[in-house]
C-alpha cells in the first residue's frame, strides 16, 4: 500500500496595534519555523507608489478602505492568502486590520488570529527605533492614528478593537524579544 501525504499549510494571521511588536513576531517564524511572509504594508506601499501618492500612513489608511471599498471587506487579505495558495507552504499573513479579513481567513483550513500589544509609550519608542516612511510622528499623532484605526462601523475601515478581540492567541509584548519568542512556541507547540 501506498500512503500519499498532503502537507497542509498553516495560516498564521497577525493583528495588534502600533508598534506592538507584529513585525517581531514575522521574523521569528520566518528565520526560525521557515513560514513565508505576506505583507499588507508591501501590498499597500506597491499600490501607493502606483498612483504616485505620498508613502505615509495617511496614504496606507486612504489606499487600503478605497481598495476594500471598491472590491470588498477581505479584498487586501484574500489577494495575500491567495499568493500564499499558490505556494503552499505555512504562511503569515501581516496586518489583519478589519473583522471580514479575519472571517474570511476563517473560512480556510488551518488558520490562527494572533494579536500583540504593549503599554503606549513602549509601542511609540519602537515606531521611532525603527525609522520607516509611515513612522516619522511625534507621540499625539501616533496616539491619533492609532485612535483612528481602533473602532470603525464601517466594514471597509480598520477596526483593531474587534480584530484583537476575535484573535486566539493575545500576546502583551512588553518584556524582551526572549520572552516574545518563548510565548511564539507556546503558542505553535499548542497549534500543531
Amino acid at each position: 500500500n501506498r500512503f500519499l501525504y498532503f502537507c497542509k499549510m498553516k495560516i498564521i494571521g497577525i493583528t495588534g496595534t502600533l508598534g506592538a511588536g507584529k513585525g517581531t513576531i514575522v521574523e521569528y517564524l520566518v528565520e526560525k519555523k521557515d513560514f513565508i511572509h505576506y505583507s499588507v504594508r508591501q501590498f499597500l506601499t506597491e499600490e501607493i507608489q502606483r498612483q504616485q501618492l505620498p508613502l505615509n500612513r495617511d496614504s496606507m489608511v486612504l489606499v487600503a478602505n478605497n481598495l476594500r471599498k471598491q472590491h470588498h471587506p477581505s479584498y487586501i487579505i484574500d489577494a495575500l492568502y491567495q499568493q500564499a495558495e499558490k505556494v503552499n507552504k505555512n504562511a503569515i499573513i501581516e496586518s489583519i486590520r478589519t473583522p471580514a479579513e479575519v472571517i474570511s481567513l476563517r473560512s480556510k483550513s488551518d488558520f490562527y488570529l494572533l494579536a500583540v500589544d504593549a503599554d503606549p509609550q513602549i509601542r511609540y519608542n519602537r515606531i521611532v527605533e525603527r525609522n520607516s516612511e509611515t513612522d516619522h510622528v511625534t507621540f499625539e499623532e501616533f496616539l491619533s492614528n492609532e485612535q483612528r484605526e481602533m473602532q470603525n462601523d464601517d466594514v471597509n475601515k480598520q477596526n483593531l478593537k474587534q480584530c484583537i478581540a476575535m484573535a486566539d492567541y493575545v500576546l502583551n509584548n512588553d518584556k524582551t524579544i526572549a520572552d516574545l519568542h518563548k510565548n511564539i512556541e507556546l503558542i505553535l507547540a499548542n497549534i500543531d
